[in-house]
């Protein structure tokens, strides 16, 4: 089998093992990942019956939505190419007592070992993050089983989200570390759209992902203009 070229920037790789150490600290630099980290989980779990499933977490990072999932009943592959993050991932099942299958391996790697495989695929949070979004998607959707479904977030290029996720977390609050997002790599939801059906998925469902830093409070809205989450379904 010919190895996989991975769809990776080291800088982003190496600015994610950064936090590896405090990814489970729910007031560390990964705050808000843990507190949107419930949201994603209902968004899956209301079109997807998990118990049982087997289901893949590209970008999985430290194993917050692995071990929702997890916990959920699905038989989770959670795959990362940082490998501080997925050691993280790894120890803190000994806290969990969940099971997760951790890789230290590519979308393109997984795609290419277990095709045609899962009943669900959630990628959250990386599209924005690697230099070949097409690549990414094309990946994902040649692990889904057909009829299966893809699920993703990420940013919309819009001048609201420069400045809530940029300017806001990243340099006013000082939530996440500078350089952490390029507005540049943002995806409108019509761009992704488009990158689905290339790849042979329909997009289902579109829905903004709402969140307040000063509460800590997030949910679903119709309000798109800054994160959003999306399901697309791969035909029977």
């Amino acid at each position: 089998m010919t190895q996989a070229a991975p769809n990776v920037s080291h800088d982003e790789i190496a600015r994610f093992d950064k936090l590896a150490a405090r990814w489970w600290d729910p007031d560390g630099e990964s705050r808000p990942l843990h507190d949107l980290n419930p949201v994603r989980l209902d968004y899956v779990a209301s079109r997807v019956s998990l118990r049982g499933a087997k289901v893949a977490d590209v970008g999985c990072g430290g194993g917050l939505l692995s071990e929702a999932l997890a916990r959920a009943g699905a038989d989770v592959v959670g795959v990362d190419l940082g490998l501080k993050v997925i050691e993280i991932a790894r120890l803190h099942l000994h806290e969990s007592h969940l099971k997760v299958d951790y890789r230290k391996q590519s979308s393109a790697e997984l795609a290419m070992a277990e095709p045609n495989s899962f009943d669900a695929v959630c990628c959250m949070e990386l599209i924005e993050h690697v230099p070949d979004p097409a690549a990414l998607v094309q990946d994902l959707a040649n692990m889904l089983k057909p009829g299966a479904r893809l699920f993703m977030s990420t940013l919309n290029r819009t001048p609201v989200a420069f400045g809530a996720a940029i300017l806001g977390a990243e340099y006013i609050m000082r939530m996440l570390p500078r350089g952490t997002h390029h507005y540049s790599q943002f995806l409108k939801p019509s761009e992704l759209a488009r990158l689905l059906r290339q790849a042979g998925l329909e997009l289902e469902d579109v829905s903004g992902l709402g969140y307040n830093p000063l509460n800590r409070k997030a949910w679903l809205s119709r309000f798109t203009a800054v994160n959003y989450l999306l399901c697309a379904r791969k035909a029977a």
